[in-house]
């Protein structure tokens, strides 16, 4: 059980890891766009508030793997901060100068893979928080998980409405 719970954290490490990866990216992202699309403001605040809520909040600690509602606010807070992502690069397609920035199409790239690591990173969490779960629910493993204090870990799950791609007017 205490493998199986370390595997968990250390899984968690990992998103925690991404998701720090995305938050030092994005000012450099938002830096690049705003030399180009000025009358973009709207967009870009979107950006840098989702930003300053998922690194501000929610302390991110393993305190959020017991708690329920803080992991559900946590997912929340990244969830928020992909969709205004998603809009900023969704913008970015009505600027031909932005797209052929070499240092946008870096950021670009980079804020891509590291979406790329996020979902495989909370894919390995989803499958050690499966196995820890069952193995702490089988008997009678369960009679020593409860006199031990191991609970059942939440996975991730998708925000509701992060399968509809972004819409964006002008």
């Amino acid at each position: 059980m205490v493998a199986l719970d370390q595997k968990v954290e250390a899984s968690w490490s990992q998103v925690e890891n991404q998701y720090q990866r995305r938050m030092d990216l994005i000012p450099n992202l938002v830096s690049t766009v705003k030399g180009y699309a000025d009358f973009e403001q709207e967009t870009l605040q979107a950006v840098t508030d989702a930003r300053s809520r998922a690194g501000g909040v929610i302390e991110v600690s393993d305190q959020v793997l017991q708690d329920p509602q803080s992991f559900e606010r946590f997912q929340q807070t990244q969830g928020e901060l992909s969709s205004a992502l998603q809009r900023l690069l969704v913008v970015t397609e009505n600027y031909p100068d932005l797209k052929a920035n070499e240092n946008f199409l870096a950021l670009q790239d980079q804020l891509e893979g590291t979406e790329n690591r996020i979902a495989v990173a909370r894919m390995n969490f989803n499958e050690s928080v499966q196995l820890y779960n069952t193995h702490i629910k089988k008997f009678p493993n369960f009679i020593v998980a409860n006199m031990a204090g191991f609970s059942e870990k939440p996975y991730f799950e998708a925000t509701s409405g992060a399968e509809v791609v972004p819409t964006v007017t002008f």
